[in-house]
């Protein structure tokens, strides 16, 4: 029997309407369009602003653009993994709901979360599901409605984050392609330096937690911004090294849209050329667990079958990591 590998073979993406440009937030706090965009390069994010509507919302939406330019039946889905920061409720799953609501009847569901490396390691459960010979279709979603956790009266925060979606297919491969190797790592020195103080079991919701904004993202930007340097451009140029990739060999990075200067920093330890590096960071900001899968969503018509993509993110906790993953098809 051939090796199984674990290949993307779909993608999907949804972005709400609503833009909040740099301009706007010039209105809110204390900050201007080249302060951002020097810092971040960031330009605009989306919000899902109607009510009501959560990130099983912005998930459904993924999928279902991914079913419908696929054109797969949902009911021969076998799992959904939703990736996401921000579910709709603490308790009852949203991926859960999510499988329900695209038609997925046949499938098991539930979440994962790693900050802005859940669907890093998304990629790696999909994988391994494939792999075991036991599931054929895997749907990994990365959704997150970041505006539901932002304190728009905090400038480290507010002017980085937005809301989006983006989906993958996983399926078997017998020609090697798909995921190569993967290197994930987690420490919990992180655990302060990005954050929600309140909402979870140590400290549940109250009055005063209410009062003392603490249900909202916490970020020590500076920290966070020397970790995400080292620690994404370390596991991107450890895969190359033990996978004999060279910056000729490679072809795209599909780096975490967190911050602009981050993305460089890694693909310069990797030697790319910028060509090579694709970023719409400008467009969406930092939508956390759907940065990776918009990337493919937007660039889908430059890969080849074959091509290597290296994929690196980072998060809070602190979680990053890096994966080599060979694409299966032409568009």
């Amino acid at each position: 029997m051939n090796t199984i590998t674990a290949a993307i073979t779909a993608v999907g993406a949804y972005v709400p309407e609503f833009v909040l440009s740099n301009q706007v937030l010039e209105k809110m706090v204390e900050t201007n369009d080249e302060w951002i965009t020097t810092r971040t390069g960031i330009k605009e994010r989306r919000l899902l602003k109607d009510k009501g509507k959560g990130t099983s919302f912005l998930a459904i939406k993924a999928a279902q653009d991914l079913i419908a330019r696929a054109n797969i039946n949902p009911a021969e889905i076998d799992l959904v993994i939703l990736a996401s920061t921000t579910p709709d409720m603490p308790v009852a799953a949203t991926g859960v709901f999510v499988a329900t609501q695209i038609g997925a009847v046949n499938a098991f569901a539930y979440d994962l979360q790693a900050a802005c490396s859940s669907f890093l390691y998304g990629m790696s459960n999909a994988a391994a599901y494939i792999q075991s010979g036991r599931y054929k279709k895997v749907l990994l979603i990365g959704a997150d409605k970041m505006s539901s956790i932002i304190d728009y009266a905090d400038r480290a925060t507010c002017i980085i984050f937005g809301d989006g979606a983006g989906a993958v297919l996983f399926e078997p491969n017998y020609e090697g392609l798909g995921l190569q190797d993967e290197l994930l790592k987690s420490d919990g020195i992180g655990r302060e330096y990005l954050k929600i103080d309140a909402g979870g079991s140590i400290l549940p919701t109250s009055k005063e937690t209410v009062e003392n904004r603490q249900h909202f993202v916490y970020q020590d930007g500076k920290t966070v911004f020397k970790y995400a340097v080292s620690g994404m451009a370390d596991v991107s140029e450890k895969i190359m090294e033990r996978n004999n990739l060279t910056k000729d060999s490679v072809n795209w990075l599909i780096a975490h849209q967190a911050n602009k200067r981050i993305i460089d920093a890694t693909a310069n330890r990797m030697g790319l050329d910028e060509k090579k590096v694709l970023i719409n960071i400008q467009k969406y900001g930092n939508t956390t667990s759907a940065t990776l899968p918009l990337l493919l969503s937007d660039f889908e018509d430059k890969f080849k079958k074959g091509d290597n993509l290296i994929f690196a993110a980072f998060g809070g906790g602190f979680t990053w990591g890096s994966i080599y993953l060979k694409w299966a098809y032409n568009k």
